[in-house]
């Protein structure tokens, strides 16, 4: 193997280890304890993304529809839906429309999906930071899986679990890994899951 290439492997799985040992386990167990009280309250979880994060949005519809019965959403599953409200209404308010169709309520929550959380005063991610004011409006909790310093989000969610930055040029994949990481690690939780997965359950 090229001697340069094995040490960006190296280094960049040291970074994933790193960033493991760093990342908040109270903010982890914070989040598990919020989904508990909103399976409770028969809320529905409505989660948001945008690029690779709304990829993970739809894989963590299934997971917490599937194996904790919690009733979740997101946009990006509606393509139809969401490309007529980009088109009629804008990019910067599709989500927060999309929620509002959605009846969105003091009962339910959203979960964002994002590399930075959403910056306001840069115009980074303003559908993201429109749909998060709009759950404030109705007083809906906020939950947030981002990275860098977590943004806008971390400023607003009630609770956020923030990807450390452990390199600059990684900040990406990184971010986007580790809401898949983190979002199994709750879906598995045992204060959560409530259905064994295929493997889990095959002798």
């Amino acid at each position: 193997m090229n001697y340069e290439h094995q040490e960006y492997i190296t280094g960049y799985l040291d970074e994933v280890c790193r960033i493991a040992k760093e990342i908040s386990r109270e903010a982890i167990d914070k989040l598990v304890q919020e989904l508990v009280i909103l399976r409770e309250k028969e809320g529905r979880l409505f989660i948001l993304g945008v690029g690779g994060s709304a990829g993970n949005a739809t894989h963590a519809v299934n997971d917490f529809r599937k194996i904790v019965a919690i009733e979740a959403y997101t946009p990006t599953d509606n393509v139809s839906e969401l490309t007529a409200r980009i088109n009629d209404d804008g990019w910067e308010s599709c989500f927060a429309n999309w929620l509002q169709g959605c009846r969105l309520s003091q009962n339910d929550a959203v979960l964002i999906f994002s590399v930075g959380g959403g910056n306001k005063e840069k115009n980074v991610s303003v559908n993201l930071i429109n749909a998060m004011q709009y759950a404030k409006e109705v007083q809906a909790k906020i939950f947030g899986i981002v990275g860098r310093d977590g943004g806008y989000t971390k400023i607003v969610a009630d609770v956020c679990v923030v990807v450390p930055t452990v390199n600059a040029s990684t900040v990406t994949p990184h971010a986007e890994a580790f809401q898949s990481v983190l979002w199994h690690l709750v879906v598995s939780h045992p204060s959560l899951k409530v259905h064994e997965m295929k493997w889990e359950s095959t002798s």
